[in-house]
């Protein structure tokens, strides 16, 4: 276990370098520049549209809506507990600055990805709307980019079994353990049990639950951090005058502190940013190419807001009561450290709240990339492989909910910027049929037709 440790590792240490990082906040920055800074000035476009859809207006199994809503029950959840808590930890207070800077531009990487699935999606065998990086990658760049569309389905299906699986499934049965004694096998029964009952019924049941459930579990989330932060109104300026001087100094050892570096600050920041957004990881496009929408551009407008609520709304919250409770320096990381934070303002129901608001968060992003996965398991192998990687999903639950933490986030970790590096390179060369696509869209009026999805070669 060591030695595949170190392997991991040092891969990790490659994959996240300095590469990594010019290639996710390169191709966002080139994004929103070529859309004339459309995505941040067209938010309130997004959020009316999103109103508007949640009826469907077009072809697809899910309303526009729910495709919002799939994708962000895949992106809210241990990301933005204890992923935003670990960034802070390892990073210091700057690396919750270099989280926001992710997030602006994803949000425009997050537009092109949904626009691109939209473009590009094909009709599978079963007469579901199918698409992702795999397809505009195929259906966009051609033949000879097709070996890079067959490694981002490999590493997505692997992938989704730690960030959408295992990291998930052990962050419920850790939290669940320490706040109420659980065991995290009965936890990983209970889980499976869950899982299997949505899951088996595919998008339309996946995007129904998640309709429901994440608006609830977002809006109760967001209002106990803001309680938090209410209580801690006095710390809030200092706070925010710590996120930004720490994103550009280094941040000195206090308390259980130990320290970080500026790249530390910069690098945690945007690896759990992407970990925690998913913009770039070319995740997201798989459920919004399922939308019932009238068009690329329409689905582009409402995908982006998940990168903005995710980041800029909800991690923010979370970043903010952990710097301004003073928690920060506790020595604390992971859930455990945003736990400390709400326990030390809501003494006694703080913990708990955080154990149970996790729990929730991490079940919805078990069950949006188990279909993330399997869609990259159908482009590989076709329809005849959904109902065994299901059961293989529903089973690799109970292993993630009792193995060991450290290793299943460092694997996630990685394999995130393995499926990001496919992903970010057809983005890049598909950027001028976005330009156009959205250029023609807003001189028309915001109308846009819906093309015709190519059938299942």
């Amino acid at each position: 276990m060591e030695a595949l440790n170190s392997i991991v590792g040092a891969i990790n240490g490659v994959v996240w370098g300095p590469l990594m990082l010019v290639l996710i906040l390169g191709v966002g920055f080139f994004l929103q520049v070529g859309l004339k800074f459309m995505p941040i000035l067209r938010i309130g476009t997004g959020f009316s549209l999103l109103f508007k859809g949640r009826e469907g207006q077009g072809e697809g199994q899910i309303s526009p809506f729910n495709a919002l809503m799939t994708s962000l029950s895949a992106t809210i959840g241990t990301g933005n507990i204890a992923g935003v808590a670990t960034a802070v930890f390892l990073g210091g207070p700057g690396a919750l600055f270099w989280m926001w800077m992710t997030a602006l531009v994803g949000m425009a990487t997050k537009y092109a990805e949904a626009v691109c699935a939209v473009k590009y999606r094909e009709k599978d065998e079963l007469g579901n709307y199918v698409g992702g990086p795999m397809y505009y990658i195929k259906n966009g760049l051609g033949a000879k980019w097709a070996w890079l569309g067959v490694a981002f389905a490999l590493f997505g299906a692997i992938a989704a079994f730690g960030i959408g699986n295992g990291v998930q499934a052990n962050g419920v049965a850790q939290v669940l353990e320490a706040n109420f004694g659980l065991n995290t096998s009965v936890t990983g029964v209970v889980l499976m049990v869950l899982t299997a009952a949505v899951i088996l019924g595919g998008i339309t049941r996946i995007g129904a639950v998640a309709g429901k459930l994440v608006p609830f579990m977002a809006v109760a989330y967001i209002i106990a951090g803001l309680l938090v932060l209410l209580i801690n109104i006095g710390n809030i300026g200092h706070a925010l005058s710590l996120v930004f001087t720490y994103a550009f100094t280094p941040s000195a050892a206090e308390g259980g502190f130990a320290g970080a570096a500026v790249w530390a600050a910069i690098r945690f920041g945007v690896a759990r940013g992407v970990f925690s957004n998913e913009a770039g990881l070319g995740s997201a496009p798989i459920a919004h190419a399922a939308a019932e929408t009238k068009g690329p551009v329409n689905q582009g407008l409402i995908a982006m807001l998940g990168t903005f609520i995710d980041t800029i709304i909800v991690c923010s919250i979370t970043g903010l009561a952990i710097i301004a409770s003073g928690a920060w320096t506790s020595g604390e990381s992971g859930a455990a450290l945003t736990s400390h934070a709400f326990e030390l303002s809501l003494p006694g129901i703080g913990g708990y709240l955080i154990a149970i608001a996790l729990s929730i968060f991490a079940f919805t992003t078990i069950l949006g990339w188990s279909f993330y996965g399997e869609k990259c398991v159908e482009f590989l192998l076709g329809v005849k492989s959904l109902i065994p990687y299901r059961v293989l999903w529903i089973v690799m639950i109970y292993f993630g909910a009792t193995a060991d933490l450290g290793f299943i986030w460092l694997l996630a970790d990685t394999l995130n910027a393995m499926m990001a590096i496919p992903n970010l390179i057809a983005l890049a060369l598909l950027s001028p049929i976005v330009f156009k696509l959205t250029k023609e869209f807003f001189a028309s009026g915001g109308q846009s037709e819906e093309p015709e999805a190519k059938p299942a070669e």
